[in-house]
């Protein structure tokens, strides 16, 4: 357990930056990480490959459920037709929503970025890396990388397209997913890094 709360306790700080970006409130980040604590804690820690992963993850996840939550749907209202109670369906439901919501981000990614504009992108805003370890994940210098996010975060503010391909975009959703749940960002980074075919 002492192991847990230290690891936990490492990167609280950094944590607490992801929830603070996603939400705009220091107050309600706090109030993720708590959640984020609870999860860990409950977690089999066994499983996990990387824990800066997996808690970047699960702060990342938090927080967007919160900004998604009814409570600011209504208070950033832009009509009176979204300001209706959301119908609380079945946990199966909300899970079919979030994956076709992470499929449809992922096949937009690919449509407007370049494989490498895509692995860079993914890998520093999904996964919180660093602009070193992008670096080493795709073989470059630390300002490639930087420039990778950049021209990134630009194309997909344009309504730039790629030519896409089916199979690579299952191949990568199943990789994220996989990721986004375990930990386990090393068989995403072999799918994003791996030769085109």
């Amino acid at each position: 357990m002492d192991g847990a709360v230290a690891v936990y306790v490492q990167y609280r700080p950094r944590l607490l930056g992801i929830a603070r970006r996603v939400l705009g409130s220091t107050v309600e980040a706090e109030d993720v990480l708590q959640d984020v604590w609870l999860r860990w804690h409950r977690a089999d820690r066994s499983a996990v490959v990387s824990p800066v992963a997996f808690l970047s993850t699960i702060t990342t996840r938090l927080a967007l459920n919160v900004t998604q939550s009814a409570r600011v749907r209504r208070e950033t209202s832009m009509g009176p037709w979204l300001s209706d109670p959301l119908d609380a369906g079945p946990d199966l439901e909300q899970r079919a929503q979030q994956a076709e919501a992470v499929e449809a981000a992922l096949l937009l990614l690919q449509k407007r970025l370049t494989r490498t504009e895509c692995a860079a992108y993914l890998l520093r805003e999904a996964f919180d890396y660093s602009f070193p370890e992008i670096a080493g994940a795709l073989r470059l210098s630390q300002g490639n990388a930087r420039k990778l996010v950049s021209r990134a975060r630009m194309h997909l503010a344009q309504e730039r397209r790629v030519r896409g391909n089916t199979a690579g975009h299952r191949l990568l959703l199943t990789a994220f997913v996989a990721a986004a749940r375990t930990g386990d960002v090393a068989s995403l980074e072999a799918v994003l890094t791996a030769p085109v075919k």
